[in-house]
């Protein structure tokens, strides 16, 4: 038996602000439990939901050093579908509304959840054969783990995985700060180690001292080897490449399942999905004020409204899509000011085309990717990203551009040869954006034949958990066979 932890900022269904949560809720669940004991430790957040912190279990406590002070360290326990979670409380670093704050808050929060998780292991009748992290927020359990091996002994066998969702994030503040903060030496802020441009960075911290770096899809792991896609980190992955894998994201098949889905309001399967889809079609026309002209291609989004998911483009090409092209269009999702308040612009100038709902909704999101033709995803990057895995999932196509994940899932439609499972366009331009959805059109409205053979292609992929668990337990295997 393989003992590994999780540890993390966030897993559903707990807490969740993006796909990491999802990720984190899910695999464990994957893996084989014949051969795996995965559990997973996260911070006790006051803003869970009660429903949760209802059900969790006292185990004991600890206080830990974090540079000159000495911190409390509450472990819970409880089991969701199978899987026993860890959460470490502490009111002072956990409290609020929300589990993110502003960075220099974060980054001493997060300094001390990397050493309450190796206090914690001291009190769980628990010793993992491998500690699998995730993004900048667990960055430093590696780090102690290495440098104070002293106080660690008897961790000294435990590996290391450390995954990166999402590099534009990192961890990134002063090194005095953060030295007064974590109590790391001087000897530990260099080029080689922590240092990064003048400041520490926990990510780089964690990319140095595991044993493994994951990130979520193969091209993902090429990206961020270049000047353009590391983030200023290029040359660090360059140097680590012989440990650095690419594994792609798994999808929930049974939470996103249009047989099944408690959502929508119709149900479907690749063999009904034509009637399926047009009945959903018609109810979202009619719930969100669209005009009611199911012969007319819906394109969906439920996305962050941020640079990095390709709102400049957007913006860019809604006022000639909107105004000139046989389309209606649906947005859910939040983000920055101004590219809400835009998307609200084009909702007030062109109503019964274009549905904005700023927010989220868990019941919408579903509605739309079972409703809508079309789903429209033009990343800046994207190390992964699941959007397109639930849109092909429910027959919607996706429209991206080819970088990350969305280059390693989305096969761009061939008409010569009827391949592909939706359609792609290279570089970052308006061009090459309205340029693609005006040919998806053209797919759409004279060739609807090969428009449902790629839906029927599209529902019959796998991107199950569980391809990617089986290649997680392969690196696994190979760490504790070293």
């Amino acid at each position: 038996m393989i003992n590994v932890l999780f540890v993390a900022s966030e897993a559903v269904p707990f807490i969740k602000t993006g796909g990491l949560a999802d990720v984190v809720g899910s695999l464990p669940g994957f893996l084989d439990p014949a051969r795996y004991d995965v559990r997973v430790m996260i911070p006790k957040y006051a803003c869970m939901d009660d429903e949760f912190r209802k059900k969790l279990k006292f185990v004991s406590h600890c206080y830990v050093s974090l540079g000159w002070r000495s911190q409390y360290v509450g472990v819970l326990e409880t089991v969701y579908d199978g899987i026993r979670y860890y959460l470490l409380d502490n009111e002072y670093y956990f409290a609020g509304d929300k589990p993110y704050n502003r960075i220099y808050e974060d980054i001493e929060k997060f300094a001390y959840f990397s050493k309450a998780v190796l206090g914690a292991l001291e009190k769980i009748d628990f010793k993992p054969d491998i500690i699998h992290c995730h993004d900048w927020q667990t960055g430093l359990v590696p780090v102690y783990l290495k440098c104070f091996s002293d106080r660690y002994a008897d961790y000294s066998d435990v590996k290391t995985v450390f995954t990166i969702h999402n590099l534009k994030f990192q961890g990134r503040w002063m090194i005095n700060a953060v030295q007064d903060i974590t109590g790391l030496p001087d000897n530990m802020f260099t080029p080689e180690r922590l240092e990064s441009y003048g400041s520490a960075n926990y990510l780089k911290g964690g990319v140095v001292y595991s044993d493994i770096v994951t990130t979520v899809s193969p091209t993902y792991v090429k990206d961020i080897m270049t000047r353009e896609g590391g983030e200023g980190l290029d040359g660090v992955f360059r140097a680590r490449s012989q440990s650095l894998y690419g594994i792609i994201n798994g999808l929930d098949y049974d939470e996103y399942d249009p047989a099944k889905d408690k959502h929508i309001p119709v149900r479907y399967d690749v063999t009904s999905f034509k009637e399926g889809k047009r009945a959903n079609k018609e109810k979202l026309q009619s719930e969100l004020s669209l005009e009611p002209d199911l012969d007319t291609i819906l394109l969906g989004m439920v996305s962050r409204l941020t640079d990095q998911k390709g709102f400049d483009l957007v913006n860019f090409i809604m006022e000639e899509l909107l105004s000139h092209a046989r389309v209606q269009f649906v947005l859910l999702g939040t983000g920055e000011d101004r590219y809400e308040n835009s998307m609200r612009y084009f909702a007030g100038k062109y109503p019964g085309k274009i549905s904005v709902n700023i927010g989220y909704s868990e019941d919408l999101a579903h509605r739309i990717y079972a409703s809508a033709d079309a789903f429209l995803m033009p990343s800046l990057f994207e190390p992964c990203g699941l959007s397109q895995l639930m849109s092909m999932r429910y027959g919607t196509l996706p429209i991206v551009r080819e970088t990350g994940g969305l280059k390693d899932t989305v096969e761009a439609f061939n008409e010569f040869e009827n391949t592909g499972t939706g359609f792609s366009f290279s570089n970052f331009t308006a061009h090459e954006l309205i340029k693609t959805i005006y040919y998806s059109f053209h797919i759409y409205y004279d060739m609807r034949d090969r428009w449902n053979d790629m839906i029927s292609r599209a529902m019959k992929m796998d991107f199950s958990w569980k391809k990617s668990a089986g290649q997680y337990e392969k690196l696994y295997e190979s760490l504790v066979q070293k």
